[in-house]
This record gives C-alpha cells, sequence and structure tokens, in this order.
C-alpha cells in the first residue's frame, strides 16, 4: 500500500518492516493487525487493517513521530 501524507510517500513496499503487532485471530471481527515501518528515508509509519468492528475497519497508513516509536515498541 502506498500512501501521501504532508507530501511525503508511505510505502510499504518500499520501506522496512520493523515489528508486527497482531491482536486476535485471522477472521475475529474484532481483531487487528498494526505493522510498524521505516522508510529509506528514516520515517515510520503504521499499516494497520482489522476485522469490521476493530479500531482498524479499514486498511490504512498512519505516520508515526519518532519520539512515539520507541513507546510503541515497549507498548507491544
Amino acid at each position: 500500500m502506498k500512501k501521501i501524507i504532508c507530501k511525503k510517500e508511505y510505502d510499504t513496499e518500499t520501506a522496512t518492516m520493523v515489528k508486527k503487532y497482531t491482536s486476535g485471530v485471522y477472521g475475529d471481527p474484532a481483531g487487528y493487525e498494526e505493522i510498524l515501518f521505516q522508510t529509506p528515508a528514516g520515517l515510520y509509519f503504521l499499516y494497520v487493517r482489522g476485522g469490521e468492528t476493530s479500531p482498524y475497519p479499514t486498511e490504512n497508513i498512519l505516520r508515526m513521530a519518532k519520539a512515539k516509536v520507541n513507546a510503541w515498541m515497549e507498548n507491544h
């Protein structure tokens, strides 16, 4: 998936996966995945997707500030 946010490109095909977090099991309507990526330019983003009742009912890319990356890593 590719998305432009604030004139910066975030692309799961060209970025490096750092860590993956899964909640629930495949097919669970409340289940979801958060995958942390780092772009070649050093920017971080979350690729999210989930079931219809999850926090991420649609596939999306969310940019992430470097200051929040460590906290996300510790909590997941």
